[in-house]
């Protein structure tokens, strides 16, 4: 990629729900992954980069306001642009 100067840096903290004051809109612009423990996981919902941890729904479980209901997993986290 050649124009990594015009991609915001990845934040410590990032979530996909806008309702959250961890969401950035600017990083969703562009394509991004989570490499977790070596793997690359498609299903990360938010991150931490440095407590080490990601939320992932699990299963098909929702909360009472029809969210799905997250787990924490602990690893390493390495956010990347596509």
């Amino acid at each position: 990629m050649n124009d990594t100067t015009q991609l915001p840096p990845l934040p410590d903290r990032l979530s996909i729900d806008p309702r959250s004051k961890f969401h950035v809109a600017a990083v969703f612009e562009h394509d991004i992954g989570i490499n977790f423990n070596g793997k690359e996981r498609n299903d990360v919902d938010e991150y931490c980069i440095s407590e080490g941890w990601i939320k992932v729904p699990a299963g098909k479980s929702l909360d009472r306001k029809g969210m799905p209901m997250l787990i924490k997993l602990k690893g390493t986290v390495e956010p990347f642009y596509r």
